[in-house]
């Protein structure tokens, strides 16, 4: 064979090699980019499934927090109930603004009329407003029990803030990565397919 043909056939080879390996090499590339890419469907939805979770957690804290408070301020009528000079008529009042407090709770769809937060919290300010003065008057409870309810109210108030802070905290975190990652989730169908961001507590961060 002439040595022209030899270095033609030898130069085809190694271009031959040289792509195959290129192809190669690329297809791995490819295979891997597959599994690690973190924007990937799969990886998306596991990642929104925990932001998910998050904010189901804390709105469970919140919840179960004002319920206590509810059921704290049931308590507390009920261990005065008996004591001298309480007026029977203003305490079932009482009562029964307590009982209706649930009804009357927002919840994380309808609180995107912020109306519905400052009118319940206005409903359950007034109404621990009225039970103070009638369970502990000047600050003096009649009982050991009605004093540790009393107190108890107290702090359970002042932690609404705290739980509505970390609640925005996990919203917020759950909106802004539903924003990016919209197209991988509704290719998920399902309960994927149409996501609403939560509204939040912090006024004008919808």
């Amino acid at each position: 064979m002439p040595k022209t043909m030899i270095s033609s056939v030898k130069t085809a080879v190694v271009v031959l090699m040289i792509t195959g390996g290129c192809a190669a090499s690329c297809k791995r590339d490819a295979t891997k980019t597959a599994v690690l890419d973190p924007a990937s469907a799969a990886a998306v939805k596991t990642q929104f499934d925990v932001l998910r979770d998050s904010v189901d957690v804390k709105w469970r804290n919140m919840t179960e927090s004002d319920d206590q408070k509810i059921a704290v301020t049931r308590l507390l009528l009920r261990e005065i109930k008996n004591q001298p000079g309480i007026n029977a008529a203003q305490l079932q009042g009482l009562e029964r603004a307590n009982t209706r407090l649930k009804t009357r709770r927002y919840t994380q769809q309808t609180m995107a009329n912020s109306d519905l937060i400052d009118q319940y919290d206005t409903a359950q300010d007034s109404l621990l407003r009225a039970v103070y003065p009638v369970a502990a008057p000047n600050d003096n409870a009649p009982t050991e029990n009605a004093r540790n309810f009393v107190e108890g109210l107290r702090q359970l108030d002042e932690g609404v803030v705290g739980f509505r802070l970390q609640y925005d905290r996990a919203a917020s975190q759950y909106n802004t990565y539903l924003q990016l990652h919209q197209t991988e989730l509704q290719s998920l169908g399902g309960k994927y397919a149409d996501l609403k961001k939560l509204p939040l507590f912090t006024i004008g961060a919808n």
